[in-house]
């Protein structure tokens, strides 16, 4: 994938090159014979520039009063209810300091457990000396790292979106154009995934399809005169980890055909390039409409990349999709924006953090993605979990603790049953039965750990 340039200049940016582009004019058009007075011009000049800094800084607009209040509903989401109405942001109110409210959540990080360098629990402590206070991880085609993070997350108070990158391809229904891979981010709730017996199946399939991927690039390198084994790239993969594009470049650094893996990309492994194979991926349609029938929130990823982003945004909304990556370490993407404006789409964004070596790879965390953007995000997401959740717990059969250590409750069935039927519950106290009932799932997750997908 390759750069983007930098987002465009805001107003009061454009306004201030102005600015300094007139006064250069300004300078240029001086007597050439007059030093002193062309001197004076300049000094006057350097005090308006000052001046007019000055003034953009007392005119920042405070946050409304909509961020700050999106900032504690986020914010009691993220440390499970720890933050009172007086607190926002570590105790300050970001009204008083002029800045924008923001929480660092990163919605888009990979682990060892598919093509990232970090363990999971070296993942969450990267995020967590990053700032992060919610972490998607997102691992590509698996959700085998989610319970590890889960438990590394609970010693530095960060909450764990159990999350996938599902590799697909778009074929466009008109027929027109060629095919080109895509992928869709899947955020689930607190249990992971309604029906997770069908989700495994379908992952599985992806990853049985990367190992005919990886035979076939390895051919094409081969016929390049860069041979390889399979065994070898397997190995740097690690155990049981499915081989992708990374582990093969990982092996042609190691080989000594090229000196990095971006050079291995940008030569060789880029999308349609000498040695690019696809595997078994299924349709970007049938992605989503999984996601939506196991109880995720679906978000099409990198769509900056794709040659046709309108008609791929297009048919997937059509499929169910809730959101596009639009935010990005360098800002946002204005066009995607509109786009997502227009489709009704949720405007999110992450690093896509894997730790490879190259510089040039945005950190854990470094996406400054608005607090209202989260607070729709959550809007979205909370009543679909919510939803799985009490699809999942009934068929749960693992015993846990009773309340206050009175009972044992054999099956979530029977937790969700003390909660709805106690006597004297009123109904307006089922906001607070959501709120048990996700603690639990929690509690659960974290103890039992979800399908290995």
């Amino acid at each position: 994938m390759g750069r983007m340039p930098p987002p465009a200049a805001t107003s009061s940016e454009e306004e201030e090159e102005a600015a300094v582009a007139g006064d250069v004019v300004v300078a240029a058009v001086g007597a050439p014979d007059d030093d002193a007075a062309a001197d004076d011009q300049e000094g006057e000049e350097q005090k308006k520039r000052r001046g007019r800094r000055k003034r953009k800084k007392k005119r920042r607009k405070a946050p409304s009063e909509e961020e700050v209040a999106a900032l504690r509903s986020v914010l009691r989401w993220a440390r499970r209810g720890e933050v009172r109405d007086e607190e926002a942001d570590d105790g300050q109110l970001p009204a008083a300091t002029g800045r924008r409210p923001r929480v660092a959540v990163e919605l888009h990080a990979h682990s060892a457990c598919s093509d990232g360098s970090l363990s999971p629990s070296a993942l969450v402590q990267r995020a967590h000396r990053n700032g992060v206070k919610v972490l998607a991880l997102t691992d590509h085609d698996t959700m085998a790292g989610v319970p590890e993070a889960i438990e590394s997350a609970e010693q530095c108070s960060i909450r764990i979106i159990p999350g996938v990158e599902i590799s697909a391809v778009y074929s466009p229904s008109d027929g027109v154009g060629a095919e080109e891979p895509v992928h869709i981010l899947a955020y689930y709730g607190p249990l992971g995934p309604a029906k997770p017996q069908e989700l495994d199946r379908f992952l599985g399939s992806i990853r049985d399809g990367r190992y005919t991927r990886a035979k076939e690039m390895l051919l094409k390198l081969r016929r390049l005169d860069m041979p390889m084994e399979l065994e070898d790239v397997c190995t740097i993969a690690g155990n049981g980890v499915a081989p992708g594009r990374l582990h093969v470049a990982r092996a042609m650094v190691e080989a000594g055909y090229v000196e990095n893996t971006r050079q291995a990309f940008n030569r060789f492994l880029y999308d349609g390039g000498p040695a690019y194979a696809t595997g078994s991926e299924p349709t970007g349609e049938s992605v989503v409409q999984l996601v939506c029938r196991t109880g995720g929130v679906s978000v099409l990823a990198h769509p900056w990349a794709l040659k046709n982003p309108v008609a791929v945004i297009k048919e997937f909304k059509a499929a169910g999709l809730h959101g596009v990556e639009v935010y990005r370490s360098d800002g946002k993407l204005s066009g995607l924006s509109d786009m997502a404006d227009t489709y009704g789409l949720l405007k999110l964004g992450g690093s896509d953090y894997h730790g490879r070596d190259d510089r040039d790879e945005p950190d854990v965390g470094s996406v400054d993605l608005p607090v209202l953007a989260v607070s729709k995000f959550l809007d979205v997401a909370q009543p679909i979990w919510h939803g799985a959740t009490k699809e999942i717990m009934p068929n749960m059969t693992e015993t846990v603790p009773g309340l206050n250590g009175s009972t044992e409750l054999s099956s979530g069935k029977d937790f969700c049953n003390l909660c709805l039927f106690s006597p004297g519950l009123e109904v307006t106290e089922a906001s607070e039965v959501e709120v048990l009932i996700t603690e639990f799932a929690d509690i659960a997750l974290s103890e039992i750990g979800p399908q290995d997908t």
